[in-house]
């Protein structure tokens, strides 16, 4: 689920720095627009996975 998360997160991620950089939605330009109901979904599990992952902030680190 961690990997799950994290990989969702690293989309978002660059999903936003194209906007930053080129205004370039990636996920509306894949599935129809920001408005389809697919778009919404990846949006939405995103979102999701981005709550999820603050878990990350308050872990312990495994010492090596």
């Amino acid at each position: 689920m961690d990997r799950l998360a994290l990989l969702l997160v690293m989309i978002g991620a660059l999903n936003w720095g194209l906007i930053g950089l080129f205004q370039f939605d990636l996920v509306a330009f894949l599935f129809g627009g920001m408005d389809s109901w697919i778009s919404r979904v990846v949006y939405t599990l995103v979102g999701v996975a981005g709550i999820y992952a603050i878990k990350f902030l308050f872990a312990e680190r495994e010492r090596t």
